[in-house]
């Protein structure tokens, strides 16, 4: 649309002050011949009036103007919170409305902006909540403020990064709310108010949580069930009252990352389910691991289970070597035998179960230790502890720890046989597949690459999984669960030569470091195991077994879509699959036998905080405005008219645009209004009659 414009302006030929000058002094030279009655004095001025008109060069300007069209923006609110009820709808049939009516205004341009959760996510934070204005300033980006006629919004009024105040949003046009949902909607939640991020193992921990009514007439009284997942394991209730912060007792039961489920029964009012669910995820850490090292007799190995243990700065270790056996009779005074005694009652009964490890090293029942405390630690073990024992030749004794009460703990009894040639350890088939041993440097190769040991103590297995297998294919490391408790037997002596690099070496160290932590039943190397590892969007699926494991499983998303996956068998043992999402919060996996779960972005996301639509956040903001709230279940959008600056925008009814009648100018015209005939004619003239009129 383009208008014309005439306007008359001046193009002096000389200074404005210089032009006041010469003005002021033919004025004054007026004024003298008018005070003496000079004869043609007013012919002279004429002259006069001329030139100085002459000099001030005044022109017809004729503009040729380009209208510039106003724009609105349409911020539309398609977040989660708008598919409860019939918010959805109520915006979309909104939005078909407005914009057939603004289409109707010329020189209007619309533009919509639809923010949904994926939109959501890329302008902020993971679990910012919805972002209208993040959305409106991108829009607005490449917008001339003097363009904007006004924004719309068409939400259920939780919007989570509004500004303070109407001067941060940086334009100034009027700002329209259109709400979705009802007046007066009430919605149960639960809230979690404080939870630990880390927290220690087998130490009591707390978090506190709140259960709320929103918007109900009551909003405290009576009790709700809130039940409690830790992890795969069982649920548990709790009855919290309704409106008041309760605290809630658990326990970590394993290091590593740990998802608590919570879940609040249905409220008197529900909007919705999703935000009677929160789930908390805790870290757990050990404070320190206490591991008892009893060496039978001093040899060389034992500085290797030393220097394992001790270069973890997270062990305490206590180390008993046991020198002098009580019945040998040397006359050494005892006080250069030990500088303590073997402390064997404190040990095996007062302070046993303070524990993580328990670690017999080349031990012979002599005597030391009588078989009251052995069954202490038979005992220990099935109800929780870890006990590792490494044989030497005294195991197929009758000195062997096979012949006291640990026998019932012990996967392997001895054969008598005490295999020394050398020989490659090799890992068995089930080897291969357990966590303890599987990709272990140097055990990819046939044989493996690491060196020979020379001692072997021949074994019969009872119970119990063989992972390494040595001379004539015999066990040399047999693991088993007793109980709640776990047990290793490393039949052999001679792992020292690795640590000193006979042959090459091998990796005592990490096979050690593996060995001890799957007793302490570190989740990494438990050898049956479902993992759902989030990174970002995309759940990576890791299924370990043992035996064949499943070839697929299913995941099931925050809302209750089930999906079918299948896994992808490797070598090791394990199963593979990864998908990518687009719905955070809680996926759990299943194979049928195993379940696991993992949080997709913000575990509990602010978007689902709130779920009532309001009018709280956006009132203040369109009233500072000039603009309006309406509530969309009240009827139609409100229709829409293009108003002057500084006019009223809004009424019952109507909401008002800003006409701001921006133009670029597309062409100028210009026209003087003294050419340079008219001044010679009047200066001239007025000359040539001032001398005719004095000449009388």
């Amino acid at each position: 649309m383009t208008e014309s414009l005439t306007t008359i302006t001046a193009a002096p030929l000389l200074p404005w002050p210089l032009l006041a000058i010469l003005a002021a002094a033919a004025a004054g030279a007026v004024a003298l011949g008018l005070a003496r009655r000079a004869s043609g004095i007013w012919w002279r001025a004429l002259g006069l009036a001329a030139v100085l008109a002459a000099l001030v060069n005044p022109e017809l300007v004729e503009e040729s103007r380009e209208l510039l069209p106003d724009i609105a923006v349409l911020v539309v609110d398609h977040s989660a919170s708008q598919g409860i009820g019939e918010r959805r709808a109520q915006a979309d049939a909104a939005l078909a409305d407005l914009k057939a009516k603004l289409e109707a205004i010329p020189n209007l341009e619309a533009r919509i902006v639809t923010v949904d959760a994926s939109r959501a996510g890329a302008a902020g934070a993971a679990g910012s909540g919805t972002r209208l204005f993040a959305a409106l300033d991108e829009a607005l980006a490449d917008v001339p403020r003097r363009r904007l006629a006004g924004v719309v919004m068409i939400t259920d009024g939780q919007v989570h990064d509004a500004p303070a105040d109407a001067a941060s949003l940086g334009f100034d046009a009027p700002l329209h709310v259109l709400l979705s949902g009802r007046r007066g909607e009430a919605d149960r939640r639960l809230v979690v108010e404080r939870a630990p991020r880390y927290g220690i193992v087998g130490h009591p921990q707390s978090l506190s949580l709140r259960v709320e009514d929103a918007g109900a007439r009551r909003r405290g009284g009576g009790l709700a069930r809130v039940t409690v997942r830790q992890g795969d394991g069982p649920s548990k209730s709790h009855f919290v009252p309704v409106g008041a912060s309760y605290e809630m007792g658990f326990t970590l039961d394993r290091a590593g990352p740990t998802v608590i489920e919570l879940e609040v029964e249905d409220g008197p009012a529900e909007l919705s389910r999703i935000n009677n669910r929160a789930v908390v995820e805790v870290n757990g850490v050990r404070e320190r691991l206490r591991v008892l090292l009893v060496s039978g007799e001093a040899h060389t190995g034992e500085r290797v289970w030393r220097n394992l243990l001790k270069a973890d700065p997270s062990v305490d270790l206590v180390h008993f070597t046991i020198l002098r056996p009580p019945e040998k009779q040397d006359a050494t005074p005892i006080r250069e035998l030990a500088l303590i005694s073997f402390p064997i009652r404190e040990l095996f009964q007062t302070k046993l179960n303070e524990f993580d490890l328990i670690i017999f090293d080349r031990f012979r029942q002599r005597g030391v230790v009588p078989s009251i405390y052995l069954e202490n630690i038979a005992r220990y073990v099935e109800q929780g502890g870890a006990l590792l024992t490494a044989a030497g030749p005294a195991f197929a004794t009758a000195l062997s720890l096979y012949r006291t009460p640990l026998r019932q703990v012990l996967p392997a009894r001895p054969t008598g046989e005490v295999i020394e040639r050398g020989f490659r350890a090799r890992l068995s088939d089930l080897g291969r597949r357990h966590p303890v041993t599987a990709r272990l440097p140097g055990a990819e190769s046939d044989p493996p690459s690491w060196g020979r040991w020379f001692r072997q103590i021949g074994v019969e297995v009872d119970h119990g999984t063989v992972l390494m297998e040595g001379a004539d294919g015999g066990p040399i490391l047999v693991l088993d669960r007793i109980g709640r408790g776990r047990v290793a037997q490393l039949l052999t002596d001679h792992m020292w030569l690795w640590a000193r690099g006979f042959e090459g070496g091998g990796p005592q160290a990490e096979l050690l470091r593996r060995l001890a932590h799957w007793l302490m039943k570190e989740p990494d190397l438990e050898e049956e195991d479902l993992r759902a590892i989030v990174r970002g969007n995309r759940i990576e699926i890791v299924r370990r077994s043992l035996a064949r494991a499943a070839d697929s499983v299913e995941v099931i998303g925050p809302s209750g879509a089930r999906r079918v996956v299948a896994l992808e068998a490797a070598a090791d043992g394990r199963a593979t699959a990864a998908i990518t999402v687009d719905e955070p919060g809680i996926y759990r996996v299943s194979d049928g036998r195993l379940s696991a779960i993992g949080a997709v972005g913000e575990v509990n996301p602010l978007e689902f905080a709130d779920l009532r639509a309001s009018a709280e956040t956006l009132e203040p903001l369109a009233r500072a405005t000039g603009g309006a709230v309406a509530w969309l279940a009240d009827g139609a959008a409100p229709s829409v008219r293009m108003v002057r600056p500084g006019r009223d925008t809004a009424g019952r009814g109507w909401i008002g645009l800003k006409a701001n009648q921006d133009y670029v100018v597309a062409g100028i015209r210009q026209a003087p209004l003294m050419p340079t005939w008219l001044v010679l004619l009047l200066s001239l003239g007025g000359l040539l009659l001032a001398w005719r009129a004095e000449g009388r």
